[in-house]
């Protein structure tokens, strides 16, 4: 009881001072690829125990003169779920002081510390032990020390120490320094003296650096990446991260570039309740790639993007991207677009919804890059669209209506308003086994042209009324195709369509294009999008579709065959404005069939069996047999595209080589001009506390005319290299070095569908 009294007056404060590395440690170890030790329980806990009492155990106990308090033996204490194993401990009640030695085992929730001695000091509130060795809870992180000193804040001093986050006695790589300063309340880990060994070869010396040591966001610079390519020669880029509330952060890079100099890229992201965006800047000063006037100007890119709602209603929408020279994309690069984009899309629009309507307003411009025709911008563009249901004429009563006002860039070209309704009535009716859709409307446009050349045959004024009936229908059949489960579908499919004829010549084209004549498209009620051709129709399309389900309803294959009969042939466009003499468009059709949970094909064909001739093609072949190998040969086939052909043939494929190798690659291959579009082969390794990936490139240059830019020089194919390494543990961002990234490091990457001319 003596004893009992004096530790409870002595140390019921100064056990030791908290530690906090293990707030969220379940949900942030799952996170990691490093399997974090576990080390059983030195002391389990008592529910018995108040708080703050302190627990000891040991083979032996005694007091000396009331003054020192000593357990020899196995000594355990605990106390608030810290605890302390050792081979004798000491308090010592003038000094407040307690002292432990032999075989030490210091355990909290967030870090376990294994030395030769420790002292506890009550005054400064800290702990102090030698000779040793430590381990984080919260992530991989472990080391040793010379002294490590627990502070009053819970964090840890580390003198004379080790930091890795690889497994084992001889890690593959690990920070030595003079100091390692860690907090997780603080999100901090500050390293001072460091020497940086990679595989036990001393590779780097820094003396200062930091990293954060949970999964948190937090400021500091983030992994180099260095690569070279013809284009630009030797680059180095070193981002650093600047973590600025919860809510908001920058990135900002030196990008340096040994044939054209050092170009500065900046972005800052933003969310805010319903809001979100982000703004990004790059700049070069001087381009020292290029020679005369054209070198003397500064290159830049500049993005905004913005998504936003607000009183439930209103949605806003921004997206607007510019550069200084049409040349930007293919000499330098950037992220945001690829170097084969020949056009930026720029767009500011505001929505409101209500239940049966909706209002927008929007400004819109195309940003063609090279000596082409500049595109209209719509300046702005006010849209409303109605669907109100009249159940007392089991139908809906739809309204559309558009107000734009056209301008261009080019003072020479046309501009002008457009007034759009159309209005009309359309009859759903949808059961499982078929659908009917029939619509009946007017559409009504009105244009006031301006700025016309003497001898343009567009007029000033024009009004168009075009009346228009659609009557869409299909039947469902299926059928049990065995014992299986496995369900045939047959889906046949008519439409009729009628729109009036009148000649639009004097009319200007100001954001009509043709659309795809693919299967889908034989549906339609339109040949273009926009509003600026609206071509005559008396025809009837139909449609054959064929499904084959698995018993859980999924689609195991599927094959489409359709086409379009044309009444009044003489007074018909096709998708290039050519009036249209044959009765009949080309055979359009579409496939998928899926093997097994490896093997599938797809494919689409416009055939044109007047002239026996594809006009296009498209078809792949996946095989997927797991998750960590992806292999995808595909072909695409276009007749008549400004003029020429385009056949291509890709092959990409992804495959992971053991446990830690990843290879992609991608070859794509100009079949009628018998030469190489694009090269890509990438190697990634990664273990679970380091990876490195090497990617070597080869593709065409698109040389876009610019009277700014000199093109005489510029070379036919780039070609290139980029290494990375990524240290695991000294960041919060896993190794962004995927086999995903490295695929859509393509030139050819997915394209929005904005130009419908594809």
């Amino acid at each position: 009881m003596l004893c009992h009294r004096f530790l409870k007056w002595a140390f019921s404060c100064v056990f030791f001072s908290s530690f906090s590395h293990a707030a969220n440690t379940t949900e942030q170890a799952e996170d990691l690829t490093c399997p974090i030790p576990s080390y059983a329980k030195v002391m389990e806990a008592t529910d018995m125990l108040p708080q703050d009492f302190i627990q000891i155990t040991s083979n032996q106990a005694y007091i000396e003169k009331n003054r020192i308090a000593k357990f020899d033996g196995n000594v355990i204490m605990s106390q608030n779920g810290q605890s302390i194993k050792a081979d004798s401990l000491a308090f010592n009640r003038e000094t407040s002081s307690l002292d432990a030695s032999g075989s030490i085992h210091f355990q909290s929730d967030g870090v376990n510390v294994f030395a030769e001695h420790l002292n506890a000091d009550k005054q400064n509130q800290s702990t102090t032990l030698s000779q040793a060795s430590y381990q984080l809870s919260s992530n991989p992180g472990h080391g040793g020390a010379g002294i490590i000193h627990i502070n009053a804040d819970g964090s840890l001093s580390l003198i004379d120490s080790t930091y890795t986050t690889c497994l084992g006695e001889s890690p593959d790589w690990q920070i030595s320094a003079g100091k390692i300063y860690i907090s997780e309340e603080d999100n901090v880990g500050e390293v001072y003296n460091a020497v940086v060994r990679v595989f036990d070869v001393p590779l780097l010396y820094v003396p200062y650096f930091n990293f954060p040591v949970t999964n948190k966001r937090k400021t500091g610079f983030l992994y180099p990446k260095v690569g070279s390519s013809s284009n630009v020669g030797v680059e180095v880029e070193a981002p650093f991260y600047w973590n600025i509330a919860p809510n908001m952060d920058a990135t900002f890079t030196p990008h340096y570039m040994s044939k054209r100099g050092v170009l500065l890229n900046s972005e800052f992201r933003y969310l805010h309740d319903e809001q979100r965006g982000q703004v990004n800047f790059e700049y070069l000063n001087r381009d020292k790639a290029l020679t005369g006037r054209a070198g003397e100007k500064s290159r830049y890119l500049g993005r905004i993007q913005h998504f936003g709602t607000f009183d439930d209603n209103f949605r806003v929408y921004v997206d607007y991207t510019t550069i200084s020279d049409d040349n930007y994309l293919v000499d330098i690069g950037s992220k945001h677009y690829n170097s084969s984009d020949a056009y930026l899309y720029q767009i500011s629009e505001l929505a409101y919804f209500a239940k049966d309507w909706q209002l927008t307003a929007k400004v819109q411009d195309f940003e063609v890059l090279g000596n082409h025709i500049q595109s209209y911008r719509t300046l702005p563009q006010i849209e409303f669209d109605g669907a109100f249901d009249l159940s007392s004429f089991n139908g809906v009563f739809e309204l559309y209506s558009e107000v734009s006002r056209f301008t261009n860039q080019d003072s020479t070209m046309p501009e002008a308003d457009r007034y759009h309704v159309e209005a009309g009535m359309t009859f759903p009716i949808a059961t499982p086994a078929y659908f009917l859709n029939s619509e009946f409307k007017v559409l009504q446009t009105n244009y006031k042209q301006d700025n016309l050349a003497r001898d343009s045959k567009l007029s000033e004024s024009v009004s168009r009324s075009l009346p228009k009936a659609r009557v869409h229908g299909g039947i469902y059949f299926d059928r049990a195709m065995s014992k299986d489960g496995y369900t045939q579908t047959l889906e046949p499919q008519l439409q009729y369509l009628y729109v009036g004829d009148q000649d639009q010549s004097d009319i200007g084209i100001y954001d009509s294009a043709p659309l795809q004549d693919d299967y889908d498209g034989l549906f339609r009620d339109r040949r273009y999008s926009g509003l600026d051709r609206i071509a005559a129709a008396n025809q009837l399309s139909w449609g054959l579709t064929s499904r084959i389900l698995d018993p859980q309803s999924n689609e195991i294959f599927r094959a489409s065959v359709g086409q379009i009969n044309y009444f009044d042939a003489g007074k018909t466009t096709d998708n290039r404005g050519l009036i249209v003499d044959e009765e009949t468009s080309a055979l359009a059709a579409d496939v998928f069939f899926q093997l097994n949970q490896q093997w599938q094909f797809s494919g689409d064909i416009q055939y044109d069996t007047h002239d026996d001739q594809t006009n296009k093609s498209q078809f792949s072949i996946d095989y997927l047999p797991n998750r960590k190998h992806t292999i995808q040969l595909n072909h695409r086939y276009i007749r008549n595209v400004s003029t020429q052909t385009l056949e291509q043939l890709s092959l990409l494929g992804t495959t992971q080589v053991g446990q830690n190798w990843q290879v992609v690659g991608r070859v794509t291959q100009d079949m009628r001009e018998n030469r190489s579009l694009e090269s890509y082969l990438g190697v990634q390794y990664e273990s679970c506390c380091w990876a490195v990936r090497l990617a070597y490139h080869r593709h065409i240059n698109t040389t876009i005319d610019d009277n700014d830019i000199d093109n005489q020089n510029r070379k036919t194919f780039d070609s290139g290299f980029v290494l990375q390494l990524v240290i695991t543990g000294l960041s919060g961002k896993k190794s962004s070095a995927a086999a995903q990234d490295m695929l859509n490091s393509s030139i050819f990457g997915y394209k929005k569908p904005y130009f419908l001319k594809n």
